[in-house]
């Protein structure tokens, strides 16, 4: 849960949730199901990450490390699933964050 990644999704995620379900009509949105086989079937991409948005929308981020694309996705309470962002040069990290209080 450290990862740059999954954290950015995250607030990403937070921050479009509800305009991504609200505006399903302009999003690329659908059944979870066939959402999750798409990644994988034309991008190689599983599930890397995920969390829970302060609306109740599960924000997840999805990435293969083989082709190196990365889609984040949030399904709302109402069970639809929305494409909101996507891209390239996907990494993994995992990077140890600073004690909170300690001085150096």
């Amino acid at each position: 849960m450290t990862s740059k990644l999954m954290l950015t999704g995250l607030v990403i995620g937070t921050l479009v949730a509800t305009t991504a379900i609200a505006d399903a009509q302009t999003q690329r949105c659908g059944q979870r199901t066939a959402i999750v086989e798409k990644l994988a079937e034309k991008y190689g991409e599983t599930r890397q990450s995920m969390g829970l948005a302060a609306n109740n929308a599960v924000i997840e981020v999805f990435a293969s490390d083989a082709t190196g694309t990365w889609t984040i996705t949030v399904t709302g309470t109402n069970g639809l699933t929305c494409l909101v962002a996507s891209g390239q040069a996907y990494e993994q990290l995992a990077e140890a964050l600073p004690a909170a209080g300690i001085d150096s």
